[in-house]
């Protein structure tokens, strides 16, 4: 049977860490490797390769990493945001790439998307600032930031990819950002 982009919901994932073997990383593997039935969670790689926005770049030429992230993320249904918090506030990448999805402005690629974020910080809070500025961010970019869909965990006593409460919350949000349909207007 050929798939198609009704059969299975697609959600684009952007990391905000850029370690290979980040906390973030191993939360948005472990939520691909148990995602449901008919949804398909696409890690986008490649976001230190997305040169920082120049709306200069933009117009010229859009560079092949900039070009790449957009593609996918029009082709998903949803955007999930799995972020540490860095002093206080969001990864320079994952703010960049809101920067690069929000143009042009009232139809970039993140426009009318659900969008949702989680992550884990070893700090108290889990990164509640970073997730509410991503929510911010990506809600003025044009994203349809879903209220629900935000989970921020500490890791000081729990290991969250192991821990199934921890992933059900996680999970929960995937399933809010699937479920999400625009209220009519």
């Amino acid at each position: 049977m050929t798939e198609t982009k009704t059969s299975r919901a697609r959600v684009a994932v952007l990391v905000g860490s850029l370690r290979a073997d980040s906390l973030n990383r191993r939360i948005a593997e472990a939520l691909c490797d148990q995602a449901p039935d008919g949804v398909v969670l696409d890690i986008l790689d490649g976001l230190a390769a997305v040169p920082f926005y120049d709306e200069t770049l933009d117009a010229d030429a859009v560079p092949e990493a900039a070009a790449a992230l957009r593609a996918r993320v029009a082709e998903a249904d949803a955007v999930l945001a799995v972020t540490p918090e860095y002093n206080g506030t969001m990864p320079a990448v994952l703010n960049n790439a809101i920067d690069w999805l929000s143009r042009p402005y009232g139809a970039g690629a993140i426009t009318g998307k659900a969008f949702g974020v989680i992550g884990a910080t070893p700090t108290p809070y889990g990164g509640k600032w970073a997730h509410a500025d991503a929510q911010r961010s990506a809600g003025i970019a044009g994203a349809a930031v879903v209220a629900e869909a935000v989970v921020s965990q500490s890791a000081l006593e729990v290991d969250v990819v192991a821990d199934a409460e921890v992933l059900a919350r996680f999970q929960a949000v995937v399933d809010a950002l699937v479920a999400y349909r625009p209220v009519a207007a």
